[in-house]
């Protein structure tokens, strides 16, 4: 029996010429698999006929936009997900959603070996492929541009050689990845770190500088779930979309940052994710409404650490499932509104409401009617500072 191998798809050239590539180095029979995360683009079945036209014996198209949202996109919310404090994981959190559907497609068919169009020096090689480990041991991995040399030069040379459906003439300054929680660019100019960006780089968002009106919008939660906008009714991909939109106005979301990747060199990398910082800046400030200290305080470190689990691949981990459990459960009480003030690339809370608030007036107020026992305050101090200040008397001898 011919091996199958089930092919990670795009639709574009790389990975329509590992079709024959690969089939020409394995002997494989090629099943093509795409995933819409939100990325635009070609239509699904567009992509599917041109797979089939470049030798694919069988090619799957998969709208995963909602699924991407509510199981990826959503618990990096609650997470209030920040890599090195400020990358929403924009395509970490999207790989491990292609790897269950690459892996369903491989048990489907019959297939001993899943591909993918990543490289050897960045960190989606690693997400895919600790990915389907986890979800799969008995898969196997290949990587045609990382393991069979594909160059791009060689890419054209085999595509025009074989008259492949595909445009080999246009290609892009920039590498770019992108879905509906946000777009990664990278490569051309922007490698030298000391280079600006310029606004041609950017499609999700528009120039925070150019004047124009404000927008208020206000964002509401149940146990950390965004499930309205302005009062009305939203599942979770609307309410990226629709903040994607209205953030994206006003230049809210772009990121300019050099990052380490999990390979240990350092990337410079631009990133425009208006919807993703709209909703995680609401969702933190609802937390701090609503989440008590001492787990507040926890659950910062819980963060940083399921930020980079995600980032570094291991979205399957023992790890990672665990710490999603300690996120849920923090967020069992962040439920509420947030008004914010969009304009000029920033998103600024103004307002927050919400009937699981640990916020009380009567003991915060200033002014008379004030509850808080300020009498108890001394002894407390005294109290609380007395370990260091016996040390401190040891010490100043």
């Amino acid at each position: 029996m011919t091996e199958r191998v089930v092919l990670a798809y795009s639709g574009g050239l790389d990975t329509s010429v590992a079709i024959g590539w690969i089939a020409e180095e394995t002997g494989a029979e090629v099943i093509a698999v795409a995933v819409d995360v939100g990325q635009g683009g070609e239509d699904l079945d567009v992509i599917r006929k041109r797979a089939l036209a470049c030798g694919a014996v069988e090619a799957e198209v998969a709208d995963a936009k909602d699924e991407f949202a509510e199981e990826y996109c959503l618990p990096a919310i609650k997470a209030n997900a920040l890599y090195m404090d400020r990358y929403p994981l924009v395509s970490a959190l999207s790989r491990p959603t292609i790897v269950k559907h690459l892996v369903a497609a491989a048990k489907k068919h019959g297939a001993t070996t899943v591909a993918h169009g990543c490289t050897g020096k960045g960190n989606d090689q690693v997400r895919f492929e600790a990915g389907i480990s986890s979800l799969a041991p008995d898969l196997k991995c290949i990587a045609p541009v990382r393991d069979y040399a594909m160059t791009r030069d060689k890419a054209i040379a085999f595509c025009e050689a074989k008259g492949l459906p595909i445009a080999t003439t246009k290609k892009s300054p920039y590498s770019i990845d992108q879905n509906v929680f946000g777009r990664a660019v990278e490569t051309g100019f922007l490698e030298d770190i000391w280079n600006a960006p310029i606004e041609d780089v950017y499609d999700y968002t528009a120039n925070p500088a150019t004047p124009r009106d404000a927008d208020e919008v206000v964002i509401t939660f149940e146990a950390g779930v965004p499930v309205a906008i302005d009062g009305k009714p939203v599942t979770v991909l609307q309410a990226i979309q629709q903040l994607n939109e209205r953030a994206g106005a006003q230049g809210i979301g772009r990121i300019d940052m050099v990052e380490d990747r999990l390979v240990g060199i350092k990337s410079r990398e631009i990133y425009e994710a208006p919807g993703a910082i709209a909703l995680i800046i609401a969702h933190q400030e609802l937390e701090n409404v609503t989440v008590e200290r001492e787990l507040a305080r926890y659950k910062r470190q819980v963060e940083q650490r399921w930020s980079e689990l995600v980032y570094d691949g291991l979205w399957f981990s023992p790890l990672k499932r665990a710490l999603d459990g300690f996120i849920a459960e923090a967020n069992e009480h962040v439920t509420g509104d947030i008004r914010m003030t969009l304009h000029g690339g920033r998103a600024v809370v103004t307002g927050r409401k919400s009937a699981k608030s640990l916020y009380d007036f009567n003991l915060a107020t200033y002014d008379t009617g004030d509850t808080f026992d300020q009498s108890l305050s001394k002894g407390f101090i005294e109290i609380f500072g007395l370990s260091s200040k016996i040390a401190a008397k040891r010490d100043l001898v």
